[in-house]
């Protein structure tokens, strides 16, 4: 989570103490991860730094029912994330399409245009410190549903099941904007390195 290491049993034990230097060691310890996991999720740096004070509050009010089945950190995220659906949730609007990013088939199941060979563009590419910043940009730039489902299972791990369930949604409807959303992203990432407009 970050270099700050705590023992966590002990730590539990002062939080639910309510000692106030327990709660601060939890959030420098944390704090870093969350910010970043939301930003990810949310494209908004207020947006982001809001669901990641939310989730602090809701640990806090919440600590009674954390049953140590898991790490402390693994359910602050789980915090984290659930804050920060609902917030994108809570966002009206159409969301735009990503058809135009995705690849275009003839009668005969060939793709309408070979897909771009940037291998050589990425090694020179993933040389330079510029890469996460340039594949995060892209992953912005993609439409909220898509994005989350790229973000929670590319970026913070979490499974395919997990996913449907936080969100509501099936498991293959997951599977799908997953595939879809990869798909998008790679036409992104092949705009981006001159290989197709």
């Amino acid at each position: 989570m970050s270099n700050i290491t705590f023992d966590e049993p002990q730590l539990i034990a002062r939080l639910r103490a309510g000692e106030e230097p327990a709660f601060e060691q939890l959030v420098r310890a944390t704090s870093g991860r969350l910010l970043a996991a939301a930003r990810r999720l949310l494209r908004n740096e207020e947006d982001a730094r809001d669901a990641v004070q939310s989730a602090f509050i809701r640990a806090f009010q919440s600590l009674s029912k954390f049953r140590e089945e898991s790490r402390l950190s693994t359910w602050l995220h789980r915090i984290l994330v659930n804050e920060a659906l609902m917030k994108l949730r809570s966002r009206k609007g159409s969301e735009e399409s990503i058809d135009d990013l995705l690849p275009s088939f003839q009668d005969d199941g060939h793709q309408v245009r070979d897909t771009v060979d940037w291998s050589d563009a990425a090694d020179t590419a993933l040389e330079r410190a510029e890469t996460a910043a340039l594949v995060n940009r892209l992953v912005a730039q993609l439409p909220d549903s898509y994005r989350t489902v790229l973000v929670l299972r590319d970026l913070e791990g979490m499974t395919n099941g997990e996913i449907a369930e936080m969100l509501g949604i099936s498991t293959n409807l997951v599977k799908v904007r997953l595939h879809r959303a990869r798909q998008a992203l790679r036409t992104l990432v092949e705009r981006e390195l001159g290989g197709t407009k």
